[in-house]
């Protein structure tokens, strides 16, 4: 699985959490994939089995097996019934996240749509300028 769950943040628990559910990944590209969350990692790798992919153009196809790279994620969509997820319990209230990208209505987003992983408008994790030292 990768480092251990206590160092790292509430959208990868919940990607991990997801693992064996139907899962949407929508990639920066525009591409939707939806199947079963075989294997997670905290880079945001994943598998999924029994894909229907759906391309921009709105064109779908069965994909029997799928590897997609975590640095191609825009997004995830998880079931809601994963808000009542255990792990929940011990951090806090859901709806408190509504505002930090962890959608609340019928599906609960694994990442914030404005910004995916690091947020912050594309500057990386610290948010000042455009690289390390600048």
């Amino acid at each position: 699985m990768g480092t251990s769950l206590k160092s790292v943040g509430i959208p990868v628990k919940l990607l991990h959490e997801a693992v064996g559910h139907v899962v949407t990944v929508e990639l920066k590209t525009g591409e939707l994939f939806r199947g079963q969350l075989f294997d997670a990692e905290d880079n945001w790798n994943v598998q999924l089995r029994d894909v229907e992919a759906t391309a921009r153009d709105g064109s779908r196809r069965h994909v029997a097996h799928l590897f997609v790279r975590g640095g191609r994620v825009r997004l995830f969509v998880v079931p809601d019934m994963l808000k009542h997820a255990p792990m929940f319990k011990r951090i806090g209230n859901p709806r408190v996240w509504a505002g930090r990208g962890m959608g609340a209505g019928t599906e609960a987003a694994a990442a914030a749509a404005g910004g995916g992983r690091g947020g912050g408008g594309g500057r990386g994790r610290g948010g000042f300028g455009r690289g390390r030292g600048r």
